[in-house]
């Protein structure tokens, strides 16, 4: 009462709270071209400068905390030195490290590379030479872990609630632990009983099943998660988080419906970046250990996680005489040769014939 009656806010934002009682002006809830990135003070000025650049040009969290961390781990490998004083032979000495005495994975070591390419080159503007002869970590050449039908029945039966939901969508439409959890109402086509899938790990849209086995209870999710915002707008929040720079453009798409996470976290938090209250999706651990928990229920020895669910969803499909291609655009993959990887548990194309122990050969 004695914010809204008193302080004169109409909608209670702790953005607004904090400022005032620095004794500054508030910013008006609802726009952010005006709002300073905010950055960690207390760390040194080249850290600073990267982590505002990753915010400027709407790097992902999770992208922004592996960049800095790798950053922070080229810096105490060089004993501390400012990184705007480096140059090739560190980044190579560097990569180097993580290859030949860590031995990291390659996908790390790449990783670690973008990170102070950004960093060297966008951010410091210091010309990097030829990287060419860095020594390099091995590449995975695994095969991905499948289950079988009657394993994945078995898993989901000893799954309930939200995280069976989600294990449903992440077999029956090949998606990806985070690409289900992102899923915003709008993009849930009941009609045509179809997901689109936004902004993907390739960075493109796509199309996939919603399967009918479940459109009810996804139905039902999405009208708890409409009556949840509906909740959050009568106490002045409902703000979602908006990708890239829409929320500028469209300074009140936020607290559309449309918007709103099919999966909303159980609470409000502050965003890490605008420091913004904001209902997040649905975190994946709850769905990883709900996971976890059914495949010992279920007596399931593979080392099996929410992603098999996806790799067995491709390889079921194949099984079952569906074209490649097909499989490749409900997956998303760019080229047809990542789809193939799912025909190694098939007679067609991967290992053709039948064991001589089968045939009466020995």
């Amino acid at each position: 009462m004695f914010l809204r009656e008193v302080m004169g806010l109409i909608k209670i934002d702790a953005r607004e709270v904090s400022e005032l009682l620095r004794g500054e002006v508030p910013t008006p809830v609802g726009t952010t071209s005006d709002i300073p990135l905010p950055v960690d003070e207390a760390r040194p000025e080249w850290f600073q400068l990267v982590q505002r650049r990753l915010r400027s040009q709407h790097y992902a969290y999770n992208t922004e905390l592996a960049y800095l961390d790798l950053l922070d781990r080229f810096v105490v490998f060089h004993d501390g030195r400012d990184p705007r004083g480096l140059g090739t032979n560190e980044v190579r000495g560097f990569l180097e490290h993580l290859a030949v005495e860590r031995n990291v994975a390659a996908s790390l070591q790449n990783q670690a590379f973008s990170a102070l390419l950004f960093a060297m080159v966008k951010v410091y503007e210091i010309q990097l030479g030829d990287l060419n002869g860095t020594a390099r970590a091995k590449g995975d050449q695994r095969l991905p872990l499948v289950l079988t039908v009657g394993e994945v029945q078995r898993l989901l039966v000893e799954v309930a609630g939200i995280p069976l939901l989600v294990s449903q969508l992440l077999y029956g439409s090949g998606l990806r632990l985070k690409e289900a959890l992102r899923l915003r109402i709008k993009d849930v086509d009941f009609e045509y009983r179809q997901l689109v899938i936004r902004d993907t790990k390739g960075r493109e849209d796509r199309v996939t099943y919603l399967p009918e086995a479940v459109a009810g209870e996804l139905r039902a999710q999405v009208d708890a998660a409409e009556r949840m915002h509906a909740a959050d707008l009568e106490t002045g929040h409902g703000r979602v988080w908006l990708p890239f720079a829409l929320a500028e453009k469209y300074p009140h798409a936020d607290r559309e419906l449309g918007w709103q996470y099919v999966f909303p976290s159980p609470r409000l938090a502050v965003d890490p970046r605008s420091r913004t209250v904001r209902r997040h999706h649905l975190g994946e651990s709850s769905v990883q250990k709900a996971v976890k928990r059914a495949l010992g229920a279920a007596g399931i020895r593979k080392p099996a996680s929410c992603h098999t669910l996806q790799h067995s969803f491709a390889t079921h499909l194949l099984e079952a005489g569906t074209n490649i291609r097909t499989v490749q655009e409900l997956l998303g993959h760019k080229d047809v040769s990542t789809t193939m990887i799912y025909t190694h548990v098939l007679n067609r194309p991967g290992v053709s014939g039948r064991s001589p122990l089968d045939v009466g050969l020995v």
